[in-house]
C-alpha cells in the first residue's frame, strides 16, 4: 500500500509503481468517485483500448426454460 500527501492546492501523485501497471499517461483523464468513505480513482480509457479486454469471459447463461 503506498501513501500520498495531499498538496496545498489538494493535488495527489500516483505512485510510479502505479502508473506503470496501470499504463497511466500525463493528462490522461480518471473519474474520481466517492465509495463509502474513500476515494477511488478509475481511470477512463478509450472504446479502442477496451476492445477485447473481457475476452475469454464465460457468456453462457443458464435460462428458465421458458426463455430458449
Amino acid at each position: 500500500m503506498e501513501t500520498v500527501t495531499i498538496s496545498p492546492k489538494f493535488q495527489v501523485v500516483i505512485p510510479r509503481q502505479i502508473r506503470e501497471q496501470l499504463k497511466l499517461v500525463p493528462g490522461q483523464k480518471v473519474q474520481a468517485i466517492l465509495y463509502e468513505n474513500r476515494i477511488e480513482l478509475i481511470p477512463l480509457r478509450s472504446v479502442k483500448h477496451m476492445r477485447g479486454f473481457l475476452k475469454g469471459l464465460d457468456t453462457r447463461v443458464d435460462r428458465d426454460k421458458d426463455r430458449s
